[in-house]
C-alpha cells in the first residue's frame, strides 16, 4: 500500500511493522537511534503524522495522554482501564461486521478508523 514514501517514512514504517506492539514516538524515537538510524524526536512525529495522513499508520491516545502507533494493516482495537491504564485487545474489530455499513457523505473517503472502549479493569472496579 505504500504511496510515495519519503526515506524517513519508510524507515518508520518498517519498524512499526516489524513490532508486535504498537510504537510511542519517543520509543521509534529510541529504536531508530540504536539501529543507527537516528532523526531528531520532531521528525518522527512529523513523519508519522504525516504517515497517518497518507493512511498508512494509525494512532490511538491512552489516557495519560501518550500516543501509540501501529501500521494500518493492524486493525486492532482495545479496552482500556482509566485508573491503571492497561489496555486489552479485543479479538476482532467490531465496526468490520459483514452486516454494518458505514455511511459517507459523498466526496469523503474512509482512510481507517479507530475504535477505543474506556472503563475499569476488574483489579480497578470501584
Amino acid at each position: 500500500m505504500a504511496k510515495s514514501l519519503s526515506a524517513r517514512q519508510q524507515q518508520i514504517l518498517t519498524i512499526l511493522e516489524s513490532s508486535k506492539d504498537e510504537l510511542s514516538g519517543q520509543a521509534l524515537h529510541s529504536l531508530l537511534k540504536a539501529q543507527s538510524q537516528s532523526m531528531g524526536l520532531a521528525t518522527v512525529y512529523r513523519n508519522l503524522h504525516l504517515l497517518q495522513q497518507k493512511g498508512e499508520v494509525r494512532c490511538r491516545h491512552l489516557p495519560s495522554g501518550e500516543a501509540l502507533y501501529a501500521p494500518l494493516a493492524r486493525d486492532v482495537h482495545h479496552l482500556t482501564c482509566l485508573e491503571c491504564g492497561k489496555s486489552l485487545p479485543l479479538p476482532k474489530c467490531p465496526v468490520e461486521r459483514d452486516d454494518l455499513q458505514l455511511h459517507s457523505p459523498e466526496g469523503f473517503t474512509p482512510l481507517f478508523h479507530t475504535l477505543e472502549v474506556f472503563g475499569h479493569c476488574i483489579k480497578c472496579r470501584p
